[in-house]
């Protein structure tokens, strides 16, 4: 029987073997399923969007100068003709009306938000040792996490459009005539702590990943329902429960960034 080699080809007169090395087509490749890779290239391609939205973040805000006590004054006050320091934006607490405690409430919610990431890591594992009753636990917690977080989130933002009691004067220019108004909390048009973009932007960005943690949080409650139906024992595999957390881990990640940008510098 005659033998021919052509590249990673060996071909009989009765069969033909490829290089298990070479992705010919119709197989995993790298070993990784269809439906996990098409969500490692949906989270790609969202790895853009965000970064886009944090980079025009960093360009408009160093378009402005930061808070100088040696030009406007040692006490601080919001003002449209700088950027607001974070610590004296995000310095509340809920029940705790009157203390200046800057970002332990964003702490508090990035923890939660890292907890809950824990526990999908552990829902996964338990997954693939095919242990039912830890799945639907660690998803469970994963959920409860997560509404935890944009519970968190809306109250934050209920804070931030309040704004302070005193709120912030600024003067105006109409019909010729220079007025001075009070403004409280921020909305798309007016900024009580800074420049209008401040507040576009934190609405946008923030609300933008909270739509990716709400969007999670559907996610994980239906694969918390199906693990408890006993859908995915059926399969013979969890790896619903691994796409689900890729996409769960990847919101967290983000955060890390929004947390960064618009909190710590």
């Amino acid at each position: 029987m005659a033998a021919t080699v052509t590249h990673d080809t060996l071909t009989t007169d009765s069969e033909q073997v490829f290089d298990k090395k070479t992705w010919m087509g119709g197989v995993e490749p790298m070993k990784v399923s269809y439906g996990k890779l098409m969500m490692w290239f949906f989270l790609i391609s969202d790895t853009f969007t965000f970064s886009a939205l944090l980079v025009t973040y960093g360009l408009i805000r160093y378009s402005y100068p930061a808070w100088d006590p040696a030009i406007y004054g040692e006490v601080f006050k919001f003002s449209n003709l700088y950027w607001p320091t974070p610590e004296k934006v995000y310095n509340s607490l809920p029940f705790l009306h009157g203390l200046d405690l800057p970002l332990i409430f964003v702490g508090i919610m990035t923890f939660i938000l890292i907890f809950s990431s824990v526990t999908m890591v552990l829902a996964v594992e338990a997954g693939h040792r095919m242990d039912r009753k830890d799945v639907e636990k660690y998803m469970l917690w994963t959920v409860l996490g997560g509404i935890t977080f944009l519970g968190s989130q809306a109250w934050e933002w209920s804070h931030f459009i309040h704004g302070t009691e005193t709120g912030t004067t600024i003067s105006e220019l109409v019909n010729g005539q220079t007025i001075q108004r009070t403004i409280f909390g921020a909305n798309l048009v007016e900024n009580q702590y800074g420049p209008p973009a401040f507040a576009d932007l934190f609405f946008f960005i923030t609300g933008f990943h909270g739509t990716h943690v709400f969007s999670g949080v559907v996610l994980n409650i239906l694969i918390f329902y199906r693990a408890a139906t006993g859908l995915y024992e059926k399969r013979g595999h969890y790896e619903m429960v691994e796409k689900v957390g890729l996409y769960w881990h990847f919101v967290d990640l983000v955060w890390v960034f929004v947390f960064t940008f618009f909190y710590l510098v």
